[in-house]
């Protein structure tokens, strides 16, 4: 009953708080605000540089938290040789995709921060995909690792302008925009066919690690390929499997993430719900010696499928007026809602009101 009452990201808060708490994370808790330099000294980790600020009554200058991944870092202690395991539901203050303006969206997400290893980010992503799950079962997750795209530009251009613009084009899968970007910097034809080639890069795991080996020559790109194909095979396993892909046109700043990257998607939501990945330099650069992987699900993108599974508001409008007593107006409800439906009394229609049925009891026949 109480679920038929609750909307999408209501109930998602629900399931996912014990999903986390059955594979061990604890429940962490912060402030709503950070001190602004917190975000201005990482603003390119943000998803929106756009911050609320304000001064404080002790002159210090805040801001209305826009990130959770950033508070918890800087308010987490290391511990040689062990992980800290979390997961939040927070309130994250920035400008929305959807409304393009400031907006209050309930965030929620893990964070696995110490010496971790790869079972640690095997269970991250099947987490991931278990998060999708649980909200949909029509929803993809898509890898991709910041090692071999690195390992690559590395290997085609020490020139960080170049790099910087044809990571933009290949998150846009542009291969004309990018063969061109090639020519103008005088990448060899080498490097510039691995780049095209990275652009092409999806499709089931198996397929895609196949066609990825060929451009994985040095060291780096090795190291970092034998990781995912570890990580592949063994969420190849799992019942989740057939929903995860290989994407390289996944890239995330390589300023932050030097790992495995990933986003999540959600048949009927036209942009990512999750975003993830491991970001050991973004630990460095907060003079963290440990590394990390998270990821968040963007609850206020569920309400797109609330507004499409939702065809109407109620399912019966009663509608009365002064010839009928109190009396037949509760037993007609109670009647109408008795195998859980959902019923609006009111003396007029509403405008806006969605109803799947009509029930007039005012004899005037409306």
């Amino acid at each position: 009953m109480i679920n038929n009452i609750l909307k999408n990201e209501e109930k998602a808060i629900f399931a996912l708080r014990a999903l986390y708490k059955q594979y061990g994370y604890l429940s962490f808790k912060m402030s709503k605000f950070e001190e602004y330099d917190l975000y201005v000294q990482n603003k390119d980790f943000l998803v929106s540089d756009r911050v609320i600020a304000f001064n404080d009554t002790d002159g210090r200058f805040l801001a209305l938290k826009p990130d959770v991944t950033l508070s918890i870092i800087k308010n987490t202690v290391e511990e040689m040789g062990c992980k800290q395991k979390v997961f939040y539901n927070e309130n994250v203050y920035r400008v929305s995709g959807s409304t393009h303006q400031f907006k209050e969206i309930m965030q929620t997400g893990l964070e696995c921060i110490g010496d971790i290893d790869i079972y640690d980010r095997f269970e991250v992503l099947y987490l991931a995909a278990k998060s999708l799950a649980e909200v949909s079962d029509d929803f993809a997750l898509d890898i991709s690792h910041m090692g071999i795209i690195s390992s690559i530009l590395d290997e085609a251009s020490d020139n960080e302008i170049f790099k910087k613009e044809i990571i933009k084009l290949i998150a846009e899968k542009n291969s004309h925009e990018a063969r061109a970007l090639c020519k103008k910097y005088g990448i060899s034809d080498n490097a510039e066919n691995a780049l095209l080639s990275l652009i092409s890069m999806y499709g089931d795991m198996g397929t895609v690690l196949e066609k990825l080996l060929p451009l994985c020559e040095g060291k780096g790109a090795k190291d970092a390929y034998n990781q995912l194909s570890t990580l592949c095979e063994l969420l190849s396993k799992t019942e989740l499997g057939d929903k995860i892909r290989l994407d390289f046109s996944v890239v995330n700043d390589m300023n932050y993430y030097n790992g495995i990257v990933f986003k999540g998607f959600l048949n009927g939501i036209p942009e990512d719900i999750l975003s993830g990945g491991e970001y050991g330099t973004l630990m460095s650069r907060m003079g963290r010696k440990s590394d990390a992987i998270g990821f968040a699900l963007y609850l206020d993108l569920l309400e797109a499928l609330d507004a499409s599974k939702t065809e109407y508001d109620v399912d019966y409008l009663l509608l009365y007026n002064d010839n009928n007593t109190i009396e037949q107006i509760i037993v007609k409800r109670d009647e109408l809602s008795r195998n859980g439906n959902s019923v609006v009394a009111q003396r007029a229609i509403p405008s806006k009101l969605r109803y799947r049925e009509l029930v007039d009891i005012t004899g005037e026949g409306k």
